[in-house]
């Protein structure tokens, strides 16, 4: 028997059949939202029962400690698998060199035993970058002005291998320096770790959908009219998209991630298409408060417009989601 041809015209073929019925439509559906998609990130802080409006970022805080492990139950509890946890580090505590990341006892690290303590069966993904522990607001060591990778790297190791000493699951290096996936591998594995997982933020953009982001981790003043192009990825290229990926593969990333993620579907769906490791995005700051600025004027509705975004990164290809409303959505779904 041979299969029915496709190329059958009206009025022989009737699309809208299969879409008269409610029924119909979620039958034939060929995407679905779930939470187990969704990644919760969290920006943490110091102190104690205390949550700290993002301005930029509406229904966002930087939360403490204690809030962090109510978060993070109520984020099982909706089925969403994992978090990612990003510090907010005072300016005294902030050096050319970022020497707090490499602290035992730092935010992050006591963040990660405390979720473990409290909800050992949620991930826990941890930014490997120095941006939030350094004066000058970039992602490596800064010499004549120059951010010097090789450094950066070396430095970088000693930050995973903290945070996996800590109990994280998953190091996930967004800093954009060469070799640095290979780095972190072999030192991982060197302090006999070869069971923490890199999701490597190999496809990130120098985007300006990045704004709110730094307002929420400090850094924008520190950084102040100096940009990251140096090292993220122009905005116009998609072909070093995908060599970047297959790089941090071959140098041993589990997973890999494209950030910014609606502006960048074509990249999620090379890369997913392309590679057979799983691909992430991220829905990142700025695109998160766009949805929220125009619902809150009334000109979407911003619940469907969310939904539809994240759903656009499923069709693309991206196995999972980071999107700070993960908890609200799956809460939908639920």
């Amino acid at each position: 028997m041979t299969a029915p041809s496709s190329s059958a015209s009206f009025p022989t073929t009737r699309l809208r059949r299969n879409r008269l019925n409610h029924w119909c439509r979620e039958m034939l559906a060929e995407h679905r939202l779930h939470p187990s998609d969704l990644i919760l990130p969290l920006f943490i802080q110091e102190g104690s029962n205390t949550e700290t409006p993002i301005l930029s970022m509406p229904d966002v805080s930087r939360i403490t400690l204690d809030i962090l492990v109510k978060k993070a139950k109520s984020a099982k509890q909706l089925g969403i698998p994992a978090i990612a946890l990003f510090p907010v580090v005072d300016v005294k505590l902030k050096s050319p060199y970022g020497d707090e990341a490499l602290f035992p006892d730092n935010l992050v690290c006591r963040a990660i035993r405390e979720v473990k303590n409290a909800v050992p069966d949620i991930g826990i993904i941890t930014d490997v970058a120095l941006d939030p522990y350094t004066s000058h607001g970039q992602d490596g060591v800064v010499e004549n002005g120059k951010v010097m990778n090789d450094i950066t790297v070396d430095i970088l190791c000693k930050q995973a291998i903290v945070q996996a000493k800590a109990g994280c699951d998953i190091v996930a290096p967004s800093d954009m320096m060469d070799g640095r996936i290979g780095a972190i591998r072999k030192a991982l594995d060197h302090e006999h770790l070869s069971d923490t997982s890199i999701l490597a933020y190999s496809a990130k953009y120098v985007s300006h959908h990045y704004g709110p982001f730094r307002d929420a981790v400090d850094s924008k003043k520190l950084l102040g009219a100096a940009d990251k192009r140096e090292y993220q990825m122009d905005t116009a290229n998609s072909d070093e998209a995908i060599r970047e990926i297959a790089l941090d593969i071959n140098e041993g990333a589990d997973m890999v991630m494209v950030k910014p993620g609606i502006s960048y579907l074509d990249i999620v769906y090379r890369a997913a298409t392309s590679f057979p490791v799983p691909v992430l995005a991220y829905q990142v700051s700025g695109e998160y408060a766009m949805v929220k600025a125009a619902a809150a004027n009334g000109w979407i509705d911003g619940d469907q417009v969310m939904m539809e975004q994240l759903l656009s990164f499923k069709r693309a290809g991206a196995r999972a989601i980071l999107t700070y409303a993960a908890l609200d959505i799956a809460g939908k779904i639920a």
